[in-house]
C-alpha cells in the first residue's frame, strides 16, 4: 500500500490523523485491563484472560467462582449514550449503528452468560483508573458470595447420603 503524501508541513490531514489513531486502538491487553489483572494477582485472584469458552470472551474470567468480568472503554460500550451520541460530529450514522450494536451484544452476551450461570461484572474504564482498589473489592465481594452461594445450594444427589438408604 503507498503512503499518501503529506501535506508540506509534514502534518497528516484530520481523515489520516484519525485512522492512524483508531488503527492504534487495542482490543485486548488494554491499560486498564492490565491494571486490574495486576491488582487481581497481587491479591491473589487467579483468572483467565480473555476466555473464549465463554460468549462475549470475557476480559477476565474466574472460572473456579463462575465470574465474567468485562473491562468496557467509555466510548465504545456507550457510556451515558443518551447524552454522548450528539457529540459526534462526523460520520454519526456509522459511529451510532456500531456503538448502539456493541450494546445490544453487551446485553446479549450478559444474558447468555447469566443462562450458563455465570456472574457478570461490568467496570467502565474510568473507574478502574480512578478506584482501582474498590473495583478489585466488588469481585472480593463476589467470589464471597459465590462462595456463599455454594455452601447453601443442595446437594446435587437430592441429599441422599449412601447411609441414608
Amino acid at each position: 500500500m503507498a503512503k499518501k503524501a503529506r501535506k508540506a508541513n509534514g502534518a497528516r490531514s484530520k481523515e489520516e490523523q484519525r485512522r492512524y489513531n483508531m488503527s492504534r486502538v487495542k482490543g485486548k491487553d488494554t491499560k486498564i485491563e492490565l491494571a486490574f489483572r495486576k491488582a487481581l494477582w497481587s491479591d491473589g485472584i487467579r483468572y483467565r484472560k480473555n476466555y473464549a469458552l465463554l460468549p462475549g470472551k470475557p476480559d477476565i474470567a474466574i472460572p473456579k467462582h463462575r465470574i465474567a468480568i468485562f473491562c468496557d472503554g467509555e466510548f465504545w460500550h456507550g457510556k451515558d449514550w443518551d447524552v454522548k451520541k450528539f457529540r459526534i460530529k462526523s460520520n454519526k450514522e456509522y459511529w451510532f449503528r456500531k456503538i448502539e450494536r456493541n450494546m445490544r451484544r453487551d446485553c446479549e452476551n450478559e444474558r447468555s452468560l447469566a443462562r450458563m450461570g455465570w456472574h457478570v461484572m461490568r467496570f467502565w474504564g474510568r473507574d478502574i483508573q480512578k478506584n482501582l482498589t474498590m473495583c478489585v473489592d466488588e469481585v472480593k465481594e463476589a467470589i464471597i458470595q459465590a462462595c456463599i452461594d455454594l455452601c447453601d445450594a443442595p446437594p446435587e444427589d437430592g441429599g441422599m447420603d449412601e447411609l441414608d438408604a
